[in-house]
């Protein structure tokens, strides 16, 4: 089942910057799901917000939006979902949570 909050940023936000929101939301909610279990899920989830912010970003010409290093972020997404379906074990959300910031 799908929940959406009317409140994120990528609804209320600029247009221009909506598929970004939703990459960064799907790379938390990946993180989430390696965090309770879900491999295959969660491993999926953050491949596919790597893509997203690493598509946003080209198309936009921002690396780097509100300070934010989206390379290294899809770079961590893409190595934590190998961990994950390499070790199928749950992660540690703190431990393993990104630096968006440089």
């Amino acid at each position: 089942m799908r929940t959406r909050c009317s409140r994120t940023p990528g609804r209320s936000g600029p247009e221009e910057e909506r598929e970004l929101w939703r990459g960064l939301a799907q790379l938390a909610v990946g993180l989430t799901h390696a965090a309770r279990g879900n491999v295959t899920g969660g491993a999926r989830l953050l491949r596919r917000g790597a893509g997203a912010v690493e598509a946003w970003a080209s198309r936009a010409a921002r690396p780097q939006p509100y300070g934010m290093d989206l390379a290294g972020l899809a770079g961590w997404a893409r190595e934590l979902a190998q961990d994950v379906e390499d070790g199928g074990q749950d992660v540690d959300p703190r431990a393993r949570a990104p630096r968006l910031r440089p």
